[in-house]
């Protein structure tokens, strides 16, 4: 089954995103945790989410992805913001108690002239203070395009992440088509090979989720900036690729391109035409 979704609102709650998927098409979806810019997390409210786990399994929507803030950072050099990454990371596990089975993606974070190696001590650190052996949520390192001094550029620096982490049978990796791209992964001309070197260096096992998304700039660029399907330099045969690809097409794909609902509909529509069923 093509498993395809979007970024929506969690502000609205659960069952109003399940009914939001319902509406354009998806059968997955990706909400944030919190304000992405912010701290501040929406109560949850028990009636809402057992009236969206009724309406998930009717429509057969699952494979969530819950996304961590923007403003998560755990390598940051600022103690106070790594120890704001710390708790935000177990506030939300915890809430995602009530939503069993599920991913939690963050953005490995930055160490901001620190050194990658300190980076990648520091993100590790936090995941064995954070990570719990009875949780029922994988949380995923999310494949990032090397800005700045972001940690996740490279397979390898999530190979040594996960390394590092004792609970590490709870860590998998969530990969980004434009993340990659822009951090020098050739998925257009050689997906294959790119396929090969996650496998050969993570591990597909590792691989849960997909974010869908087209690039403004040019591989290898670093700029990480998403363009809608078809109109950046990925191109949509390039990301027809990606859908169909046997070690891919299985796995839930999240847009987040530059779109409103309707937006994301007609990105729903044309990628579900492109599909291979068989």
């Amino acid at each position: 089954m093509f498993r395809i979704g979007c970024h929506l609102s969690v502000s609205k709650g659960f069952f109003a995103m399940g009914k939001d998927a319902i509406r354009i098409g998806a059968n997955t979806f990706q909400f944030f945790t919190r304000n992405p810019r912010g701290g501040s997390a929406k109560a949850i409210e028990e009636k809402d989410v057992e009236a969206f786990l009724s309406l998930a399994k009717e429509h057969n929507i699952s494979q969530l992805v819950a996304h961590a803030p923007y403003t998560l950072n755990a390598c940051a050099a600022d103690p106070r913001t790594r120890a704001f990454a710390e708790e935000t990371m177990i506030d939300d596990l915890s809430r995602m108690e009530y939503l069993p089975g599920n991913y939690y993606n963050f953005h490995p974070g930055s160490h901001v002239k620190q050194g990658v190696d300190v980076g990648i001590d520091l993100i590790a650190g936090m995941l064995n203070r954070v990570l719990r052996p009875e949780q029922n949520t994988i949380v995923l390192l999310e494949t990032m395009a090397g800005k700045g001094s972001e940690v996740g550029r490279t397979f390898e620096e999530l190979r040594a992440i996960i390394d590092k982490v004792e609970l590490n049978h709870l860590l998998g990796v969530c990969f980004d088509t434009c993340h990659v791209y822009d951090g020098g992964y050739d998925i257009v001309n050689h997906l294959d090979d790119v396929i090969a070197d996650f496998d050969k260096v993570i591990g597909l096992n590792r691989l849960y989720a997909v974010h869908l998304n087209d690039s403004m700039n040019t591989l290898d660029s670093h700029k990480d900036r998403h363009a809608k399907i078809g109109e950046g330099k990925i191109g949509l045969d390039a990301i027809v690729q990606v859908i169909n690809h046997p070690a891919l097409r299985h796995l839930p794909f999240n847009l987040e391109t530059p779109n409103e609902l309707e937006g994301y509909e007609a990105e729903i529509k044309l990628l579900k035409g492109l599909y291979n069923n068989d």
